[in-house]
């Protein structure tokens, strides 16, 4: 494993790595460093044969609270457009991915933290969670965050966080349809640890070919994703782990993946 400045990966006995923002002392907001770091980590542990599921969190009492503006200033339209682009770089990484990332968020996930969350395939927050696309209170906006947002949410509801700028709590971010779960703060570390697990007792490979398929036939016209699908599923049928989960269904005893 690599050692990065801005993040921490830790990899359990279930399967399950962990990335930690760790810049507690600013609210784990985004610096340069933390976006390539992030990108990284992820990157590293979606090639890492011990983990088939990830969860990102944040150290201290935020998920991620933006960018860092002390990055802001003093910049020109190229130099801001490579900056955002960075910065935004592991909101996209994490749809290009094999490995389902789950976000844990507790305290604030504002700005980019928010879009980082809507990126997440999962998300399950503490009750004192509280998400939103302020940068319009300080005359920006959160267009690039925004864009895995109107995926979860629709035109209507991403249009009113991104033009009024709230922070919305976790109840409504779950009706809303931003976030997954809702639980007791007390209890967020564990039972995301054990939706984590549970998911990593499935085929790796069923799990890997679904969020593959799902990302890429999101865009396209309704008869042609169900070509692209029918396709993924073929391909699905004859792997290994395929006959192994059905044999073992039939058998009635757990499987025992192959991932080939």
């Amino acid at each position: 494993m690599m050692n990065y400045e801005t993040v921490l990966i830790e990899i359990g006995d279930d399967f399950v790595g962990e990335i930690i923002l760790n810049r507690p002392d600013h609210l784990n907001t985004f610096t340069t460093q933390m976006a390539s770091d992030l990108k990284q980590a992820l990157q590293e542990l979606d090639e890492e044969g011990r983990v088939r599921v990830i969860i990102l969190k944040g150290s201290g009492k935020a998920f991620c609270a933006g960018i860092d503006i002390n990055e802001l200033f003093g910049k020109t339209t190229m130099e801001y457009r490579e900056w955002i682009e960075r910065m935004e770089a592991p909101l996209v990484t994490i749809s290009e991915m094999r490995k389902p990332v789950i976000a844990q968020v507790y305290g604030t996930a504002a700005a980019n933290g928010a879009g980082l969350v809507a990126s997440c395939d999962l998300a399950i927050a503490a009750e004192n969670a509280k998400i939103g696309l302020t940068a319009i209170n300080v005359g920006l906006n959160c267009v690039g965050p925004i864009v895995p947002i109107s995926r979860s949410l629709g035109r209507k509801r991403a249009l009113e966080l991104l033009l009024y700028g709230e922070l919305i709590k976790a109840e409504k971010a779950l009706e809303m349809g931003l976030i997954n779960k809702v639980v007791p703060k007390a209890d967020l570390e564990k039972e995301t640890r054990e939706w984590a697990a549970n998911l990593a007792q499935k085929s790796p490979l069923a799990v890997q070919i679904a969020k593959k398929a799902f990302y890429s036939a999101e865009d396209m016209a309704y008869q042609k994703a169900f070509e692209y699908m029918n396709e993924a599923f073929a391909r699905l049928c004859s792997t290994q782990d395929a006959k192994e989960g059905v044999t073992a269904f039939l058998e009635k005893r757990k499987p025992e993946w192959k991932e080939k």
